[in-house]
């Protein structure tokens, strides 16, 4: 039964480095998901305040503001396909989180049970052990 109980705790081990792995992963994926959306919205921000200074303003001036709002926008829309994949990344690293959490939990269910099966094997046999050594005192002083 020993054998059982530390083969089950060395897989709870395993299987909790599993977790482990695949929450940190989880983390990175989340994060680099926040990451794209922070420099989307910083490039939606930026985007916004190109205005044209009141008053006169040449045609040069304006021009310029037109050719770097274009390139925000351009550069925002191919954040696009980017943000698509690193969400969908993320999702899946959740999912694989997900599912090494419940094989760490199953092990640790598993693990209790086999300790207390240890521990109850281990009640029964000092309860039997007393009946034994009684036995063999009354065949050791019968001889």
């Amino acid at each position: 039964m020993n054998r059982v109980l530390s083969q089950r705790t060395r897989i709870v081990r395993v299987r909790r480095l599993q977790h482990d792995l695949a929450a940190s992963a989880a983390v990175e994926a989340a994060g680099k998901v926040q990451q794209l959306e922070s420099s989307r919205k910083r490039l939606a921000d930026m985007r916004s305040e190109l205005r044209a200074a009141p008053g006169v303003t040449s045609g040069c001036t304006l021009a310029r503001i037109g050719e770097l709002a274009m390139r925000l926008d351009v550069a925002r829309q191919g954040l696009t396909p980017s943000l698509d994949s690193a969400r969908a990344a993320a999702a899946q690293k959740e999912r694989i989180r997900v599912s090494k959490r419940r094989d760490q939990e199953s092990a640790e269910k598993l693990q209790h049970s086999a300790a207390a099966a240890a521990e109850a094997l281990a009640e029964r046999q000092m309860l039997r052990a007393p009946r034994q050594r009684a036995r063999f005192m009354n065949d050791g002083g019968d001889q």
